[in-house]
């Protein structure tokens, strides 16, 4: 376990939440959950289930320089390895996916969207910013809120 995480705990165990706290973590969180559900059924709505539209997005949005492997989306969807192949591979049949072998190591699996999966992608985000843009603002508010509270909270801490 990390520093910061058991430094976190331990000043977590100190502290008294208040009814104001548990109001505004709750918001925060029906705030994301709101997002996420509109984002879900706009997945539907393009014929794609919300866990292969967040892999298509993880493989699309990887940070630079991270390798598309199998591992590395598993992390960024927090799913096990098993689950994120059965995923690629239902995409893999839809033509949204595709596998391919790495030039250094040929045992290494990367994968990248194939113009199809591109296309499905892009056309789902461009659907979701509108949403995004009247509720992000609603989001960030929570995020602030919740985040002044936190960081009220840790001047309490010894």
């Amino acid at each position: 376990m990390s520093k910061s995480i058991r430094s976190a705990k331990s000043s977590a165990r100190r502290r008294d939440v208040s009814v104001a706290d548990y109001r505004t973590l709750a918001e925060f969180r029906f705030r994301i959950r709101q997002f996420l559900h509109f984002a879900e059924e706009a997945a539907r709505s393009h014929g794609l289930e919300p866990q292969r539209h967040q892999l298509l997005l993880a493989i699309r949005g990887l940070p630079k320089g991270a390798r598309p492997t199998v591992r590395t989306i598993s992390d960024r969807l927090c799913l096990r390895h098993h689950s994120t192949v059965e995923l690629i591979d239902r995409l893999e049949k839809q033509g949204a996916v595709a596998r391919r072998h790495g030039e250094k190591d040929r045992r290494e699996v990367l994968l990248h969207l194939t113009p199809r999966g591109e296309d499905w992608l892009r056309r789902l985000t461009v659907s979701i910013w509108p949403q995004l843009q009247v509720e992000g603002m609603a989001l960030s508010d929570s995020l602030q809120r919740l985040l002044a509270a936190s960081g009220e909270a840790g001047k309490d801490a010894p």
